[in-house]
C-alpha cells in the first residue's frame, strides 16, 4: 500500500510540474494583437481628403473610416490598383454605401490572407477632386 501511496505522489507531482511548464508558456508568450486605426473622411480643416491620406497595416488590423467634414463620403478601394488585380478583395474591403452625417462610421478588417503591397482607394464623389488614398499592406 505504501508502494502505491508514493507512486501516486510521484506521478501527481509530474503532471503538476508539467501543468505548470506549459501554463507558464501560455502565460508568457507574446500575442500578436490586432490594431485598429481610423482613417477620417475629410480632414478638420474641410479639405476633400482622407486623414491620414497614407496609412500602413497588417492582415488582421481594423480600419475605422470616421465620416468628418464636407459629406457625403464612401470608401472604394479600387481593384486594379490592389496587389491581387482582384475585384472580389476590392469590393471585400469596399464601403460604396454614403456617410451622410459626421461622426458616422464604417469598418474595414484587412483579411489574413491579404496579399502585401499597396492599395489605392478613394471617395466616388469626390475622386474627381482628388480624394484619394493609399494602403499599405504589410506581409
Amino acid at each position: 500500500m505504501k508502494l502505491f501511496a508514493a507512486s501516486w505522489r510521484r506521478l501527481t507531482l509530474s503532471v503538476l510540474t508539467v501543468l505548470l511548464v506549459v501554463s507558464s508558456f501560455v502565460v508568457f508568450t507574446p500575442s500578436a494583437s490586432a490594431e485598429t486605426f481610423q482613417v477620417k473622411l475629410g480632414t478638420d480643416k474641410g479639405l476633400l481628403a482622407f486623414e491620414p491620406k497614407k496609412l500602413t497595416v497588417k492582415p488582421g488590423d481594423t480600419i475605422e473610416w470616421v465620416n468628418n467634414k464636407v459629406p457625403p463620403h464612401n470608401v472604394v478601394f479600387d481593384k486594379a490598383l490592389n496587389p491581387a488585380k482582384s475585384a472580389d478583395l476590392a469590393k471585400s474591403l469596399s464601403h460604396k454605401q454614403l456617410l451622410m452625417s459626421p461622426g458616422q462610421k464604417q469598418t474595414t478588417t484587412i483579411p489574413a490572407d491579404a496579399p502585401a503591397g499597396e492599395y489605392t482607394f478613394y471617395c466616388e464623389p469626390h475622386r474627381g477632386a482628388g480624394m484619394v488614398g493609399k494602403l499599405i499592406v504589410e506581409g
